[in-house]
């Protein structure tokens, strides 16, 4: 601590010393250019013909590299497209301006730089300065300068350092941009309605989610982060928009792991006249053009597993899964006193409550879902654990949903969507006789929707896609934390 004590006093100094010379915070330099720009356009370019024509520029950024050698000096300059290197001789600079930069000048420093470019003997690209001017004096010193910012949980509470020091970092975020954007062209182009829908809600709802309580002063009433806007998108289609997306956040008052993080991006988009089998397609669709767009190939490699989204995902029964992956016998997978036994005798803490639905989807969780390497849709979830979908004709314990899997991980949730008044009505108050028993993440009953779907909700499905895990998925990342720009992290 007395180390960085003294860095951070003798850059002080410097700050002030350099403020005393020149003011505080100069803001007419105005840069011309960016690095990538510059390299990209004269890369065929040899020093005699940059020589001969003279390229004036002027670029600005925070220095990376700095190398003093008396009369002749070389900084890295770092901007938002890359770097680019800068040749500082005493002779092509006032007197004044080169003693600054060899008295004040450090790394971190945001700098601009006017000048011609040239290349040197060595054939780099750079910019011989004419002008030189210190932008910002930095107090923090960066970190070493071969490794960057290596401490993980440093990283993530600092990721204004990360960025500076780690391109991977960069490129990550750059590629969740893409990816977003990409998700936003592809609904768009598919003729669906962008709309944002409330962050409060009055009733929490759209999700068995425990969630955040606040209060709103001036009407006197509790008010709840939104857990998912999928009750307000149905609203949407049944006043007459067939075809709806949003991405946005929700919040849930959950734990924190690699996979969660209390607030998250979601996806959710609805479409009239469609089943839950539309959308498994789409979905199909849908990630292999983002995987095609974002890593250039369907084929790709996440946390060494070989993965190939150009073609459909395998489709597997809840109940099936159970036999295939999880090693529960036929004759036990659709039986509640057998699942239950085979849950106790393996630790499970049950309620007794629970029935056949509940306790395969436990066994599910425990055996099948991180055995679920290879793009998998899980089909046909029990009524039991599926309030707002609609049940299958064939078998009405089950419903017309379907969640998909891919590295163990869920990535979307989807359904034919409950459009039935009094059935949903009757699951909603399963859900809230669920909350009165304790249960924190149970539903509360929404009298509003049932108005709502009393008018008609026409043949609808749905799906939620969780973004941030997409962007794992297509940046090759291990935890939620690498893709969001500021995770939440426990108070020091």
């Amino acid at each position: 601590m007395s180390e960085e004590r003294d860095i951070l006093a003798a850059r002080k100094a410097k700050m002030q010393s350099w403020q005393a010379a020149v003011g505080a915070y100069p803001n007419d330099f105005r840069r011309q250019d960016l690095a990538a720009d510059l390299l990209a356009r004269h890369i065929e370019d040899d020093k005699a013909a940059l020589a001969e024509v003279q390229v004036a520029t002027a670029v600005a950024g925070r220095i990376m590299l700095r190398r003093v050698m008396g009369k002749a000096s070389f900084i890295t300059l770092q901007d938002v497209s890359g770097q680019i290197q800068c040749y500082l001789a005493k002779d092509n600079l006032s007197e004044e301006a080169y003693a600054g930069f060899t008295q004040h000048w450090e790394m971190g420093d945001i700098v601009g730089v006017r000048g011609v470019l040239m290349r040197t003997n060595k054939g780099e690209l750079s910019v011989q300065a004419q002008e030189i001017v210190l932008l910002n004096k930095t107090l923090q010193p960066l970190p070493e300068k071969f490794h960057g910012l290596t401490d993980q949980e440093t990283r993530y509470r600092q990721r204004y350092v990360d960025l500076m020091t780690n391109a991977d970092s960069r490129n990550v975020f750059q590629a969740r941009s893409q990816i977003v954007h990409n998700l936003r062209q592809y609904f768009v182009g598919h003729d669906y309605l962008e709309v944002e829908t409330p962050m409060m809600h009055s009733i929490p709802g759209g999700a068995t989610a425990r969630p955040f309580i606040t209060h709103h002063n001036a009407l006197d009433m509790p008010l709840y982060l939104r857990v998912a806007p999928e009750l307000f998108l149905k609203r949407l289609v049944v006043g007459g928009f067939e075809r709806v997306f949003e991405i946005n956040r929700n919040f849930r008052n959950e734990g924190l792991s690699t996979r969660h993080n209390p607030e998250f991006t979601m996806l959710e988009f609805y479409q009239a006249y469609a089943d839950y089998e539309d959308l498994m397609s789409l979905t199909d669709e849908m990630l292999a053009m983002l995987a095609t767009n974002v890593r250039g190939s369907a084929k790709f490699s996440y946390q060494g597993i070989e993965l190939d989204l150009g073609k459909p995902a395998l489709r597997v029964s809840m109940e099936e899964s159970l036999v295939r992956f999880g090693g529960v016998a036929e004759t036990a997978a659709d039986n509640e006193a057998d699942l239950r036994d085979l849950l106790e005798r393996s630790g499970a803490t049950l309620q007794d409550g629970w029935g056949l639905g509940k306790l395969q989807m436990e066994m599910f969780e425990a055996r099948v879902e991180a055995r679920l390497e290879q793009p998998t849709y899980i089909t046909e979830y029990p009524a039991e654990v599926s309030p707002l979908a609609r049940r299958n004709d064939a078998n009405p314990a089950v419903t017309d949903r379907f969640e998909l899997f891919i590295g163990g991980r869920e990535y979307a949730n989807g359904f034919s969507e409950l459009n039935d008044p009094v059935d949903q009505a009757e699951r909603f108050k399963a859900q809230a006789d669920l909350k009165s028993a304790g249960d924190h993440e149970a539903m509360h009953f929404d009298e509003d929707y049932i108005r709502a779907l009393e008018y008609g909700l026409p043949p609808t499905a749905g799906e939620g896609v969780g973004v941030d895990r997409l962007v794992m998925l297509l940046t090759d990342s291990p935890s939620i934390r690498d893709v969001l720009l500021f995770p939440l992290m426990r108070k020091v």
